[in-house]
């Protein structure tokens, strides 16, 4: 018994961790319209921004887990980019029926959210 409520806790760590990220990057993408209707920012720099967007809210969930798990926080932290970019492609794919882009922007993603969320559990 006490065995099965240690998973469900650790799995509620991760949903809320996620949950915690999805909210950066809303709030972070909301910030980023913004600033791109008020300041007509270049493609480049928008760019570099969702870049920066990733990092960050990857990083955030990153140091929730680490905090709330408190071992082997850089492994569960690269669980939760992993799992970011997971959930990323899984909307991606629900909403444009496709995944938009080529394969070096994909794995270029997949490493800026798994180094996110290990830089965070690092952090923690």
């Amino acid at each position: 018994m006490e065995r099965q409520v240690r998973r469900e806790s650790k799995v509620m760590w991760v949903l809320k961790s996620l949950l915690l990220s999805y909210i950066v990057t809303g709030i972070l993408l909301v910030l980023l319209t913004v600033l791109l209707y008020k300041f007509e920012l270049d493609e480049k720099l928008v760019s570099a921004a969702i870049v920066g967007v990733y990092l960050l809210a990857t990083m955030a969930g990153g140091l929730v887990i680490g905090k709330l798990v408190r071992v082997r926080r850089f492994i569960w932290g690269l669980g939760l980019g992993i799992a970011y970019f997971a959930l990323l492609m899984l909307i991606t794919l629900g909403v444009y029926h496709t995944l938009n882009g080529t394969g070096v922007n994909m794995v270029t993603a997949f490493i800026l959210c798994v180094g996110g969320g290990m830089a965070g559990g690092m952090l923690s």
